[in-house]
């Protein structure tokens, strides 16, 4: 089977999905999305057992099997996907909430991995499963993140206020810096690195150098390539080829930052905030903006439709017996707990000097969705022994967070009146 045959079947079984849910369901385009996908893996696993002479699940799993999510989310549909989320945040609205947002996206992140390794490895011996203390922090490192494209999605629906709004927004694209050092560091202590993965020392003068290297290069590379699509975009009128001018600066830049062994994520955020801001407001007329807005709110759409289609049939890839599925739920309230905690702390101290809003704790940790991300990450580890375990685990938490959180945020900011 070809890639566009792949490609093919997964756009048009995400259009069915869509149109399931848009006509019966009527939930919120993400979670009706892995909703109806997750509810047609479980009919197929149902149907496999009633009729095994089929092997159904057995043809499902093979098509997945010819999909490589990691790659597929984090070498392709990752820099449309955080370029459209970036083109229409306001960066002064980011800026206003800088150091809540960069406090989130670091002490947050290393309070989250810390608290969620220990509590999964305690948990874990709790209910007789064995699992290395640096394995569990692996976990914490991969699971603590916020998935910058389940949160933009939430955005659409929650219709809160703008601060709260930018501030979610700001954190799940920029934490993602943070938690890749903080991944890949005790991976390499784990030993769970693949033999083409960053080489990492584990010094501080190492760490800290990575950490510049990854991030500041990120912001660098962004900034270089989004001014000179910018200065370009000044100066020419052309709605049709000023489109491919933004089509061209979200993929060369993420292409050109694995080159460079820079943040890929994060310079394509720059890139989108710069011309999402600066861009649009000087740059192009009212006919652009509007054709350019029309073309990545339809990328933006598909893309999600299709990620969230393929974490619903992700369920074939948990191949774990009841038992590792019911030691995987135990990762929901410890992540809930961990993401409380490195949610409260920095917003108190944050807040010292002037007042924090009603229900902003809650509210940012409820909204702190994981998703494809995580599961990404996970997918990118080489075998080990308890890697099925983590693996339901993550998937739990990504599904609860993205179903459960999803579908009830807005019923959160009506109770703390900050929606009707």
């Amino acid at each position: 089977m070809t890639g566009f045959d792949i490609a093919a079947i997964l756009v048009a079984i995400a259009a069915a999905s869509g149109y399931v849910n848009r006509r019966f369901l009527r939930l919120p385009a993400t979670s009706g999305t892995l909703v109806v996908a997750l509810i047609s893996s479980f009919v197929v696993v149902a149907a496999d057992s009633i009729l095994p002479t089929v092997r159904l699940r057995e043809t499902v799993a093979a098509f997945l099997s010819g999909i490589d999510f990691t790659e597929t989310l984090m070498r392709g549909m990752l820099c449309f996907l955080l370029f459209a989320g970036a083109l229409h945040l306001d960066v002064e609205a980011l800026l206003d909430n800088k150091w809540t947002i960069a406090a989130l996206a670091t002490v947050g992140v290393l309070l989250s991995t810390a608290i969620v390794g220990l509590l999964a490895w305690w948990v874990f011996q709790m209910v007789g499963t064995d699992v290395a203390f640096d394995i569990c922090l692996v976990f914490g490192a991969l699971i603590s993140p916020t998935d910058p494209i389940a949160v933009m999605g939430l955005i659409k629906e929650m219709r809160g206020p703008s601060d709260i709004e930018s501030l979610i927004a700001g954190e799940s694209l920029f934490n993602d810096g943070i938690a890749v050092v903080v991944f890949f560091t005790i991976a390499s202590l784990a030993g769970l690195t693949r033999g083409d993965a960053t080489d990492l020392s584990l010094d501080a003068a190492s760490l800290l150098l990575f950490f510049v290297r990854e991030v500041g290069g990120g912001v660098a590379l962004g900034l270089v390539l989004g001014y000179i699509t910018y200065r370009a975009l000044k100066s020419v009128d052309d709605h049709p080829l000023e489109l491919l001018l933004t089509l061209a600066l979200a993929m060369f830049v993420y292409s050109l930052s694995f080159r460079l062994h820079v943040s890929g994520p994060i310079a394509v955020v720059i890139a989108g905030l710069l011309i999402g801001n600066r861009g649009r407001r000087l740059a192009m007329s009212a006919r652009t903006r509007e054709r350019v807005d029309a073309f990545w709110s339809m990328v933006d759409e598909i893309l999600n439709a299709v990620l969230f289609l393929l974490l619903g049939l992700q369920v074939f890839t948990v191949a774990a017996t009841p038992a590792v599925l019911g030691r995987g739920l135990l990762a929901i309230p410890i992540a809930l707990l961990a993401r409380t905690v490195s949610v409260a702390i920095p917003l108190r101290v944050i807040c010292l000097r002037r007042r924090m809003m009603r229900g902003m704790i809650p509210i940012v940790t409820w909204s702190g969705l994981r998703g494809g991300l995580s599961v990404a990450m996970m997918l990118s580890l080489p075998p080990f022994p308890a890697r099925d375990l983590l693996l339901a685990a993550t998937y739990a938490v990504v599904v609860f967070s993205i179903v459960a959180q999803g579908l009830t945020v807005r019923r959160l900011l009506v109770h703390y009146r900050m929606a009707i």
